[in-house]
């Protein structure tokens, strides 16, 4: 299964939708979004737009509140910390690099995977056991814009750019 892992939309719908066509025609089959979506019409765009299923947890400028995200079914709320089982992979996320420490100390799963974005900068670093990855930001805010795939029968994780695809 494809997954893509998404941040720091900042409401810039002209790259979110070029990051969604490509999802779709990759057949991605879920997004993990770590927060800074901002507003619910972006939010809505890409609930509309993507057809699977949505984890999301909240940034650090979110201008929607929870309750209204009631209506997207297909969209996992998670709040500040999301941790979940797909495809055999376990995986963390969150907003702020500081929250990695809670979900390791929290979690009774053994992770494969801890994602977390607000930095905009794409980063990889295996301080321990655990694989922690910033995939970047959609909004092309302070460095380009970029999101990352994660295939979850080989593990194989990959960084695409979006002025590239």
């Amino acid at each position: 299964m494809l997954i893509a892992i998404i941040s720091d939309i900042h409401d810039n719908l002209a790259n979110l939708e070029k990051c969604l066509i490509w999802c779709q025609a990759n057949k991605v089959e879920k997004i993990i979004c770590c927060g800074d979506v901002t507003t619910l019409e972006t939010l809505d765009f890409l609930a509309r737009t993507f057809s699977g299923e949505i984890f999301l947890v909240s940034g650090n400028i979110e201008l929607y509140a929870e309750r209204e995200l009631t209506p997207y079914k297909n969209i996992n709320y998670c709040g500040e910390i999301g941790i979940r089982e797909i495809d055999g992979v376990n995986l963390g996320f969150c907003h702020d690099r500081r929250e990695v420490t809670q979900i390791l100390e929290t979690t009774p799963l053994l992770l494969d995977f801890i994602f977390y974005g607000h930095t905009h900068k794409p980063w990889l670093e295996k301080p321990g056991e655990v694989m922690v990855v910033n995939p970047g930001n959609i909004a092309g805010v302070f460095h380009q814009a970029t999101f990352a795939t994660l295939e979850t029968k080989t593990q194989k994780l990959e960084l695409k750019i979006l002025t590239e695809i």
